[in-house]
């Protein structure tokens, strides 16, 4: 099954914020078995529900081990929506 995944990512931290951030986004990319979009407002991964969920899930708690202290807002549907982009 495919699932689409939206997420922003919000470092708790003064300074490298946007470093944190973007490094996310790109660790996330190297993955090829899933597809990343991005744009000014989010992050959308597309692919099979377990391969995504399992890359998201390895790249935010690496942000959590970096910052200490992070938000993540996820918003995830069983289905593969990059198609109505």
């Amino acid at each position: 099954m495919d699932i689409s995944i939206e997420l922003s990512l919000y470092p708790l931290a003064d300074r490298n914020y946007k470093e944190q951030i973007w490094s996310f986004i790109e660790n996330l990319k190297q993955n090829k078995d899933i597809n990343v979009v991005t744009n000014g407002m989010s992050t959308q991964v597309f692919g099979e529900y377990d391969v995504a969920l399992s890359a998201v899930n390895k790249e935010m708690k690496a942000i959590h081990q970096i910052t200490g202290s992070a938000v993540f807002i996820l918003k995830i549907i069983a289905a593969d929506r990059k198609r109505n982009y």
